[in-house]
């Protein structure tokens, strides 16, 4: 497969900078904590100024080099720079082609809605309409609500706990952490933390049968709803993998009661979980599918893919200035077609099941990893508290440690190695490397993480 070699690293990342260079490092951090708003959030934990890129490789203005297992929160699918999106960026800047057309048509436009369509699930492609939104996935997720209910004439939604879908209004009232709700909350089938405390199939058919109690139950206060959305599998909510039969009974439901089924394929399409489309583990065809990251090929660009039937909105319903954004789609264009063309999916599949597998093995050594779960490369580590007993009436796993995550974390970045953290306590240790990664460098990043657990494990910061 041709991905090509990154540098050479050492466990403990590059040999350190001159006095000159850390000044300056330290200088820019100084400035951003100064300048930059509260709410920033990677920037705290991760305090690296990053001046060059390549793959999975990050190089800090300090002049340390890092594996990147976060990858712009997986909009990375081919890693930083790589070749083929840093052509097509430079063939748009080099034709004179306009770079802001709103929604024109435009030949770079029509190059990446027939690739993109070309990923589809054929079924799904051939009666699909295209909607562009504004640059960011939430801005897609908020299209998805405008359509569905202007397609069905109702207002509700209906979400799953833990969800994440964007940080609008309207996206933050679907995620877990909404402070007030207008939407209704239906239980998210998880083997570890099984809201019912079983797990398994037995967990997954009791969360559908709520859902279909709550949707006929006259006197559940839950109006017929205008559309369900769920994610195939949580990312924020801690890399939880949605059952493919529970996924088959949501689509069963929704269609039998004419609910218009949202897809959330923000963080999982384009080869993140092992297939293209994370819908298609389970075989279902969606009503809509979200879909941004990965798809501007590291660029901003956000799409909504719906059936063709729903496209009753009117002109300007959902719109966005740059929803037009050329580069972003030549980018994309070449992202598809790549993960496309060298079957980078089946890649991840494979890959990701040897390194949840060594992981899996990690945690029979160290007690304070509860849980290893995932799909494709989209791989969660729960940290545990040890010494914490297990709920002795549910016999359920022991008490989330967060604390023991941001030292993990924290003792992954000075052994050269970027993670995210995510779950509900912020718990989980999150790996989303790009889908060119090599089996070298996957080695490369499990034998840091595994050093980084031990140092904690045994009661240091790492």
């Amino acid at each position: 497969m041709p991905v090509g070699r990154e540098p050479e690293e050492t466990r403990e990342g590059s040999p350190g900078a001159s006095e000159g260079a850390r000044a300056a490092h330290e200088g820019i951090l100084r400035r951003q904590s100064a300048r930059e708003s509260a709410a920033r959030t990677y920037a705290r934990a991760l305090p690296i100024v990053p001046v060059r890129a390549r793959g999975l490789t990050i190089e800090g203005a300090d002049g340390r080099r890092y594996l990147d297992c976060l990858s712009g929160a997986g909009t990375l699918a081919l890693g930083h720079n790589h070749p083929v999106v840093l052509e097509a960026i430079r063939k748009v800047l080099d034709s004179g082609a306009p770079l802001h057309v709103l929604d024109l048509a435009t030949p770079v436009k029509d190059a990446f809605t027939t690739e993109l369509f070309r990923t589809l699930p054929p079924e799904f492609a051939a009666r699909a309409r295209v909607q562009f939104c504004g640059p960011a996935g939430t801005d897609a997720v908020e299209a998805a609500f405008t359509l569905v209910r202007a397609a069905t004439g109702r207002t509700g939604m209906l979400a799953f706990t833990g969800a994440y879908h964007g940080m609008t209004a309207g996206a933050l009232e679907a995620s877990g952490g909404a402070s007030e709700v207008r939407v209704a909350r239906l239980p998210y089938p998880q083997d570890y933390r099984c809201p019912f405390g079983i797990g398994g199939e037995r967990g997954a058919e009791l969360a559908a049968r709520w859902t279909e109690s709550v949707l006929d139950d006259t006197k559940s206060g839950v109006p017929h709803p205008a559309g369900m959305i769920l994610e195939p599998v949580q990312g924020e909510g801690g890399v939880i993998p949605a059952p493919d039969a529970w996924m088959r009974r949501m689509r069963e439901i929704t269609a039998d009661r004419s609910i218009p089924l949202i897809a959330d394929e923000v963080q999982t399409g384009v080869g993140r979980t092992g297939t293209f489309w994370a819908v298609e583990h389970s075989g279902i065809t969606p009503d809509v599918m979200v879909m941004s990251k990965a798809i501007g090929g590291s660029l901003p660009l956000a799409v909504i893919v719906y059936r063709d039937d729903l496209d009753v909105w009117q002109p300007g319903a959902h719109a966005g200035t740059f929803r037009g954004n050329q580069l972003a789609m030549a980018a994309g264009t070449a992202t598809l077609a790549y993960v496309r063309e060298n079957r980078l999916a089946e890649r991840a599949a494979t890959l990701g099941t040897r390194m949840i597998a060594e992981l899996r093995r990690l945690a029979g050594e160290f007690s304070c990893i509860g849980d290893v779960r995932g799909r494709g490369l989209m791989i969660g580590v729960e940290l545990v508290r040890p010494e914490a007993p297990s709920d002795p009436a549910a016999d359920g796993p022991r008490p989330a440690a967060p604390e023991l995550a941001a030292a993990v974390q924290r003792a992954c970045l000075r052994r050269g190695l970027i993670v995210e953290l995510g779950g509900r306590h912020a718990s989980v240790v999150r790996l989303l490397p790009p889908l060119t990664i090599t089996d070298e460098q996957a080695a490369a990043v499990l034998d840091r993480l595994a050093d980084a657990v031990g140092a904690v494990a045994r009661g240091g910061s790492g």
